[in-house]
């Protein structure tokens, strides 16, 4: 009987630790802004219509076509990103809680 319960625990770490492991192969599977052109990164923003993407090593942000994808109450804010091809490339936007059009008085 002990046997079958060590057996069995040994079954569920082995699974916890092959789903973990499946989670960073998907982290990591983020398209990277550096690597794509230009014109790739701002067809994959309008095809998917909001998406994370890696701008480079260890930073990323979620990108979207239109302030509709932003949560509500959110803003849309001109993104840019550096491509392979470009340093600065307007790819959509990202949401912000910020107002752009507020005038900020001291």
């Amino acid at each position: 009987m002990g046997i079958i319960k060590t057996t069995n625990l040994i079954q569920k770490l082995l699974v916890s630790c092959a789903i973990l492991l499946a989670g960073f192969a998907v982290a990591d599977a983020r398209p990277n802004t550096v690597n794509l052109s230009c014109s790739q990164v701002k067809s994959l923003v309008r095809s998917h219509r909001s998406i994370l993407l890696s701008t480079g090593r260890h930073t990323y942000d979620r990108y979207v076509v239109n302030v509709a994808f932003c949560p509500s109450g959110d803003y849309a804010k001109r993104a840019y990103v550096r491509t392979r091809d470009r340093n600065s490339c307007r790819i959509g936007y990202t949401c912000t809680m910020d107002n752009p059009l507020e005038i900020w008085r001291d």
